[in-house]
C-alpha cells in the first residue's frame, strides 16, 4: 500500500482535504465514462500544478511511428497511442478578474470529491481564498451520460462568501492538446474547423494518419440562484481553440451557475460531413432534458446496471468499496453496445500500454461480461478476433509462418500487432492461447455452440497452425519443444520450454481437433465450407496431433512439480520472504539484467496453466505447484493476485485468500504499485470480481451444469452476487452459517454444491 488518503464508503470514492500531491493519483482514480468516451478527473477551471491532462475517445488512436534503438525484422511500424482527444471539460473561472487556480489559492478549505457509483457522478466543493481575497465556495457536478453516450454534462455552481463580485465564466472547447505518451511529439489532431452560434461551439478535427473525424461540441447556460439568465456571451474563436464568457456581477450569498454540455461525434458512427448537424441534434435533445433531467437518466441507467452486477459484501466497507470500485470502472470502460470495440488495459483513465486489446479481454474479461450481461456481449467480444483473423494471418506471416497459421497481436487496436518490445512481440505468444481458451470458456459457460462452426472453428485452425509450425522437434528429448519465449512472467525472456506456453499449444491443438471431429460429425456444411476455405486436409491434421501427443513438459522430479522452464532451478532461489523489502517493487529498483537472472515471478506463470486447467490436475498437484511458486512471486503484476486468490481459497487458505483479495480489489485505491497516477488497471479488475465469485463463492461449470463450493472470508459477515447462466438469473447469497440460492426466471435450475445436486426452483428460497 502506498497511499490510502481514500475514505472508506460502500458506495462512493471520497477524497477529503486538498493535496497537491494527491491531484494525479486522484484524476485517474475519479475517472468517468460511458464505453463510448472517457476522461481523467481533471479539474473544470484551470489549474497550474502537476497534472496529466486526458479525455478520451473509444476506438480513435494514432500509429506513432515505433522507436528502437536497434530495429529487427518484424518489428511493428508503430505503437498505438491512446489518443488524447480535444478538451470540451473547460471552464475557466474568475473572480473580479483573478483566475481560480487552486495551485495558487491563498488558502483551500473543507475540499471534498466524490465519485458516486451508485448513480455515476463525480462531484467536488471547497471554499477558496483568492489572493485577492476574496472567498467562494464551489460545487460542481459531471457525468457522462449511458443512455446518450456522445455527450457528457456538467454543472458548476459558485457563491461569494464573504463579498459581492464580478464572477466570469468561460466555457471552452480546445484541440490544441498534447499527448502525455508519444515517441516523437508528433502533432496527432488536425484542426479543419472552428465554428459558433449562440451558446453552441464546434471544433472539427481529424487524427493524422489515421483520419479519423470528429467533431467536438458545447453549449452552455448560465444561471443565478436556480433561474436561467439570458446572457449573451463574448467570443474568442482561435485556430484551435473557441470560448465564450458570460459576465456576472453577483452578490454575496448569491449562487451563479454554468451548465455545460459537451461531447464528441466521431465518423466511425456517422457520415464525416454531417458530426456538426448530429452534434446539434443530440444539444437540442440534451437542452430540452436539462441537467437535472440527464442526471435523473443516469441514475436510471447505473441503477439497471447494478441490479445486476453488483457485489455486496458485509461487515468489511473498504472490501465492500474495492469491489464496487472494479464493477464500476469496467462498466465505464465497455458496455458491449459496439462489437468493434474492446477493454483497453487502462480504459479511459490515461495513456500507458496504448492499444485497445490485451490477451487480458479473453482471460480475464469474458467471465464478467458473460456473467453480468448478456451473452451476445461475449460474444461480441469473440467475434472481436474473428474479424481480426486475417490481421493475425499476415501478423505471422510476417515472421515467416505460412499457411494460413495465425499469430495474434500481444497490442493491437485494429487486428495489426503494434507492441514495440522485442521479448513482447516476438516471443510473448502465449496470448494465442488465451484467445483458444475464451472460445471453449464461452461454449462451457453460455452452452451456445453455435459460434464454433459459424467462425470459432476457423480461428482456432489458424492457431492451431501457428502452434503445429512454432514447435520444434528435438532429438535429445524425442518430443517437441518452444524455444525462445516469455511466458506471462515477463520477469524471464527467451526462455525455453516455459510450462504454460508449451501447455496451452498442446491444449489448443486437441480442442481444435475435436471441433474438427464435432462439426464433421453434426454440421456437415459449416464442415465442408471451413475445410475449403482453410485448405485443411488429414494429413495435415495427423502433424497436428503429432505435436500435441509429444509435447515436452519440464519437470523436476526433486521438487514434483512442473518446471516454469527449462533452466529455473539454476537460478539463485531466493524467496521474497528474504528479499530486502527496501528492492521492492523490483521493477523499479533493480536493472533488466538483474530481474531476468532472478528467480522472481511478476504473476501466476505455471499457475496460470493450473487455473485455466484446473480440472486436468488433482488438487494436490495445485498445492505442490502453489506452495513451490507463490513464494518466489512478487505480483508486480496487477493480473497477479486475482489468479493467487482464488486458488488460495480452493486450497482453503481463506487468510492467504483474503489478503489476496484486498490487494487486487485496492490495487489502484491504495496504489499498491506506486504508479496509479498514469491510470487505472481496467482488465485486471475482472479478475477481482473473478477472485469473489469463483475463489470465494467456488463457482465452476462442470458437466454443463453451474457448480459452487462456497467460503466465507472471517473478516466478512456475508456477500452476495448474481450470474447470469444460460439466460437464467441466479442470486447467490454466502453467510457464515449456510448459503442461499434464489432463481429469476420460469424454469428449474439444478446445480451442485459442495459435490451434491441441488434443484433450484424459481422464486424459491433455496438454503444450503
Amino acid at each position: 500500500m502506498n497511499q490510502d488518503y481514500i475514505q472508506p464508503n460502500n458506495w462512493s470514492i471520497i477524497e477529503e482535504g486538498f493535496n497537491t500531491e494527491n491531484v494525479k493519483s486522484s484524476e485517474s482514480l475519479f475517472s468517468i465514462g460511458n464505453g463510448a468516451m472517457g476522461q481523467r478527473a481533471n479539474f473544470e477551471e484551470q489549474y497550474s500544478g502537476p497534472t496529466f491532462q486526458g479525455s478520451y475517445i473509444a476506438g480513435v488512436y494514432y500509429p506513432d511511428k515505433t522507436r528502437v534503438g536497434w530495429w529487427k525484422n518484424g518489428y511493428p511500424e508503430y505503437f498505438a497511442k491512446v489518443l488524447n482527444a480535444p478538451s470540451w471539460i473547460g471552464i475557466n473561472v474568475f473572480v473580479n478578474g483573478e483566475a481560480l487556480d487552486l495551485f495558487t489559492c491563498k488558502k483551500v478549505e473543507n475540499f471534498r470529491r466524490e465519485l458516486n457509483m451508485k448513480e455515476g457522478w463525480l462531484s467536488r466543493s471547497f471554499l477558496a481564498t483568492l489572493q485577492n481575497n476574496i472567498e467562494i465556495e464551489v460545487k460542481t457536478k459531471r457525468f457522462l451520460s449511458l443512455d446518450i453516450d456522445e455527450v457528457g454534462a456538467i454543472q458548476y455552481q459558485i457563491t461569494p462568501k464573504n463579498s459581492n463580485a464580478e464572477i466570469t465564466f468561460q466555457p471552452y472547447l480546445d484541440s490544441g492538446i498534447t499527448n502525455e505518451d508519444s515517441n516523437w511529439d508528433d502533432k496527432f489532431w488536425d484542426t479543419k474547423n472552428v465554428s459558433h452560434e449562440k451558446n453552441q461551439a464546434f471544433i472539427e478535427a481529424k487524427t493524422m494518419k489515421t483520419n479519423f473525424h470528429t467533431c467536438t461540441f458545447m453549449e452552455s447556460s448560465v444561471f443565478i440562484n436556480g433561474e436561467a439568465v439570458s446572457n449573451q456571451p463574448t467570443t474568442n474563436s482561435q485556430v484551435n481553440y473557441v470560448s465564450f464568457s458570460y459576465k456576472q456581477a453577483v452578490s454575496k450569498g448569491e449562487t451563479y451557475a454554468i451548465h455545460k454540455f459537451g461531447g464528441y461525434t466521431v465518423d466511425r458512427n456517422h457520415d464525416k460531413a454531417k458530426l456538426v448537424s448530429v452534434a446539434k441534434a443530440i444539444l437540442e435533445k440534451t437542452s430540452k432534458l436539462g441537467f437535472n433531467g440527464l442526471l435523473e437518466m443516469q441514475k436510471h441507467a447505473w441503477a439497471n446496471i447494478w441490479n445486476m452486477s453488483d457485489i455486496t459484501i458485509n461487515g468489511d466497507v473498504k472490501a465492500q468499496q474495492g469491489i464496487r470500485f472494479n464493477i464500476f470502472q469496467l462498466n465505464q470502460t465497455y458496455l458491449g453496445k459496439d462489437s468493434t470495440l474492446n477493454i483497453g488495459p487502462k480504459g479511459f483513465t490515461g495513456e500507458k500500454y496504448g492499444g485497445s486489446t490485451y490477451w487480458d479481454t479473453e482471460a480475464y474479461c469474458i467471465p464478467f461480461y458473460m456473467a453480468t450481461k448478456d451473452q451476445n456481449v461475449a460474444r461480441s467480444l469473440l467475434e472481436y478476433r474473428y474479424n481480426h483473423l486475417q490481421k493475425a494471418i499476415e501478423n505471422a506471416e510476417k515472421l515467416g509462418f505460412k499457411n494460413g497459421a495465425a499469430l495474434y497481436p500481444m497490442v493491437t487496436m485494429n487486428g495489426e500487432e503494434c507492441h514495440n518490445e522485442w521479448e513482447i512481440t516476438f516471443e510473448e505468444i502465449h496470448r494465442n492461447g488465451a484467445i483458444a481458451f475464451a472460445i471453449f470458456n464461452y461454449y462451457r459457460y453460455t452452452g451456445d455452440y453455435s459460434y464454433i462452426p459459424e467462425k470459432g472453428l476457423e480461428v482456432l485452425i489458424g492457431i492451431a497452425r501457428f502452434w503445429h509450425q512454432r514447435s520444434t522437434f528435438s532429438t535429445s528429448k524425442n518430443k517437441y519443444v518452444i524455444l525462445g519465449v516469455t511466458g506471462p512472467n515477463e520477469y524471464e525472456n527467451n526462455v525455453n520450454n516455459n510450462f504454460y506456453t508449451n501447455y496451452i499449444a498442446k491444449w489448443c491443438i486437441d480442442y481444435t481437433l475435436e471441433n474438427i471431429d464435432r462439426i464433421e460429425s453434426d454440421y456437415a456444411s459449416d464442415y465442408t465450407r471451413i475445410m475449403n476455405k482453410a485448405k485443411l486436409s488429414k494429413t495435415e491434421l495427423q502433424q497436428w496431433k503429432k505435436v500435441a501427443d509429444n509435447m515436452y513438459f519440464p519437470y523436476s522430479e526433486k521438487h514434483n512439480v512442473y518446471l516454469q522452464q527449462d533452466g529455473f532451478l539454476d537460478k539463485e532461489l531466493i524467496t521474497v520472504a528474504d528479499l530486502d523489502k527496501s528492492q521492492r517493487p523490483i521493477n523499479q529498483k533493480w536493472s533488466w539484467d538483474r530481474i531476468l537472472r532472478s528467480p522472481y515471478i511478476k504473476q501466476a506463470d505455471t499457475l496460470q496453466g493450473f487455473y485455466f486447467f484446473e480440472d486436468q490436475f488433482t488438487t494436490e498437484e495445485l498445492e505442490r505447484h502453489f506452495d513451490f511458486y507463490e513464494p518466489f512471486t512478487v505480483h508486480e503484476s496487477s493480473l497477479s493476485p486475482c489468479v493467487h486468490s482464488i486458488q488460495a481459497a480452493k486450497l482453503d487458505r481463506m487468510e492467504q485468500a483474503y489478503t489476496f483479495y484486498l490487494r487486487t480489489s485496492r490495487l489502484d485505491l491504495d496504489d499498491y504499485n506506486h504508479e496509479v497516477e498514469e491510470g487505472l488497471h481496467i482488465t485486471s479488475m475482472a479478475g477481482t470480481w473473478m477472485s469473489i465469485v469463483e475463489g470465494f463463492g467456488g463457482m465452476r461449470v462442470k458437466n454443463n451444469s453451474l457448480s459452487f463450493e462456497p467460503k466465507i472470508p472471517k473478516q466478512w459477515e456475508g456477500y452476495s452476487f448474481k450470474v447470469n447462466f444460460r439466460n437464467q438469473i441466479l442470486k447467490v447469497n454466502v453467510c457464515q452459517k449456510d448459503t442461499k440460492f434464489e432463481l429469476e426466471g420460469e424454469a428449474e435450475l439444478d446445480i451442485f454444491v459442495n459435490g451434491k445436486k441441488v434443484t433450484i426452483s424459481p422464486n424459491n428460497l433455496v438454503t444450503v
